[in-house]
């Protein structure tokens, strides 16, 4: 996850992807950076957009039979009632009703442009919406070029897999037994490879700051993390890390003795038939591209070029570029059988399944999970199959992908605005498209009013820091209060953006707007031995309660 620019990215956008990096233009040219300034004192925080825009959109790109689909009626919801009924409805049906929902997100949360992919009962299904550029509008089509954001990590994850499976990695490894040199945070000397995919590396994980374009730029960054503090021992806690997912990258660059996009090029995107997805800018000249776009204060968007700019040492767990149609093949390769483009076996049918197994430490990030496999989020759901997922997230610029391998389904959403996780939610977190397209749906969450003496233990100061890119720390503040048998919380002092939490279980909790309007979104929290509640799990992240 990789937040957005120039002051805190809202919540009321997404609380996944909570706060954000203030803008620093990348130092392109330069080959040295630092994350320093690290400290334990924690302040403020900047004001949150949330503003509303209508913008139109739609047109058609193409979809499995060739047509253009229309809206038409919405199937009714499926019970959850301990079984998967299959859905009802030909693909095509299901495909204009999902075209139908992401038209009308678009207009009600003004995003300029879309694109959508699918795979379902054998069908493909690829459309664009609205357009690359409210200043040069161009058409988004199946082929347009947008960041990834965080499914970047999969690929990541899927080359160090191909490498387990010709026996040159072992997920269990120490990284200090491949990178001798690599020196770990206070406390995490002994951290595993597999600790680095799982999100339990336990260090502070959201550290972006930028070391320069060179090769050496992945090398410079694994040489900081020993400055950024460990939160909790290795193994025992999830908590979203982008600075293991970049130390993951690292390693890869070491066995496979070359840069780390070269190697993911060669062991993952050309295997697989993945021929638009790149990680430099100037490979991409000349392409159709999403702009990507912000809101100014009237609510219109903004095209905002720098956004765009990410240091290299961020590929790893953010920075690939590429189209709906190249991430279908990568769905098809995911929910397959190890072989790629023409039967060519890119890893075992039991590697590429090992990706999606035995999960490390659960929690929640924007729904609840059992864990991370190898980078792939691994999420329950009432029925019993299980959601493999991820999602991204870069200034301007935020996606979606899930796959729902017992169902043989796959769906994946790109958009250029920063108004796009507002649709993600509705499309990933909430059931819309999991009771239609598979039947399946979220585990329930019923909330729940509890006495003020059972809400006392949650209550006060909650903080947490980042790394932008410029090195410098950015502090993050929550406040939680007793509100109505729920908790209200506060962003950044007591003028800040405020939610209502909800308790539906012990310790977890749905995120609503202040008015009852769901997010979709869940958080929760974590206790010591002696039960105190000792942090609250936002968006993937850890922030420390201040008991």
């Amino acid at each position: 996850i990789i937040f957005s620019s120039s002051t805190l990215f809202s919540v009321a956008v997404s609380l996944h992807h909570f706060f954000s990096m203030p803008y620093s233009p990348c130092a392109c040219e330069e080959d040295s950076s630092s994350a320093e300034g690290l400290t334990s004192t924690f302040g403020g925080v900047p004001s949150c957009l949330h503003l509303l825009i209508p913008l139109g959109a739609g047109n058609a790109d193409r979809d499995s039979e060739g047509s253009s689909p229309a809206p038409c009626h919405l199937l009714s919801s499926l019970e959850a009632a301990g079984r998967a009924e299959l859905p009802a409805g030909s693909p095509s049906d299901l495909f204009a009703q999902l075209d139908a929902k992401i038209e009308a997100g678009m207009v009600r949360f003004g995003i300029p442009g879309a694109a959508v992919g699918v795979l379902y009962r054998g069908q493909e299904h690829i459309k664009g919406f609205g357009v690359t550029n409210v200043d040069h509008p161009t058409p988004v089509d199946g082929k347009t070029l947008f960041r990834l954001g965080s499914t970047s990590k999969t690929l990541c994850g899927t080359a160090a897999m191909v490498l387990v499976d010709r026996g040159k990695l072992d997920l269990g490894a120490r990284v200090q037994s491949i990178l001798p040199d690599f020196k770990a945070p206070r406390g995490a000397h002994r951290v595993t490879v597999r600790q680095c995919v799982n999100h339990s590396a336990g260090w502070l994980g959201y550290d972006y700051h930028d070391t320069g374009r060179g090769d050496g730029a992945l090398a410079r960054y694994v040489g900081d993390i020993h400055k950024l503090p460990q939160l909790t021992s290795p193994g025992s806690v999830f908590s979203y890390n982008n600075a293991s997912i970049a130390l993951t990258g690292h390693v890869i660059e070491k066995i496979a003795r070359m840069p780390y996009e070269d190697a993911v090029k060669q062991f993952v995107l050309d295997p697989i038939g993945m021929p638009d997805t790149y990680f430099f800018s100037d490979e991409i000249i000349g392409y159709n591209i999403a702009a990507c776009h912000e809101v100014d204060d009237q609510g219109a968007p903004v095209v905002v070029p720098p956004d765009w700019c990410l240091p290299r040492a961020m590929n790893p767990f953010g920075g690939a570029i590429s189209n709906v149609t190249d991430q279908l093949a990568y769905a098809r390769f995911h929910l397959g059988n190890g072989t790629g483009a023409g039967g060519k076996r890119v890893m075992s049918e039991a590697s590429l399944k090992a990706m999606r197994s035995n999960p490390g430490p659960g929690g929640t990030l924007m729904v609840e999970l059992d864990g991370f496999g190898v980078t792939w989020m691994i999420r329950p759901t009432a029925e019993g199959p299980k959601i493999i997922q991820h999602g991204g997230d870069v200034p301007g610029q935020h996606s979606g992908f899930m796959l729902v391998p017992d169902r043989d389904f796959a769906i994946t959403l790109l958009t250029n605005s920063e108004q796009g996780p507002k649709l993600l939610a509705e499309l990933f977190a909430d059931d819309w498209v999991l009771s239609r397209f598979t039947g399946l749906h979220n585990l329930r969450a019923v909330p729940q009013k509890l006495k003020p003496a059972a809400l006392t233990p949650y209550e006060g100061k909650y903080s947490a820091q980042q790394i932008g890119i410029d090195g410098k720390t950015i502090p993050v503040d929550v406040e939680l209060s007793a509100s109505d048998g729920g908790l209200e919380m506060t962003l950044g002092g007591p003028e800040g953006k405020k939610f209502l939490l909800a308790f539906y279980k012990e310790d977890y909790v749905v995120i609503n707007e202040v008015n009852g309007q769901q997010t979709y979104l869940r958080a929760n929290f974590l206790r010591d031995s002696r039960r105190r509640v000792i942090w609250m799990r936002f968006g993937g992240r850890l922030l420390r309660h201040f008991i």
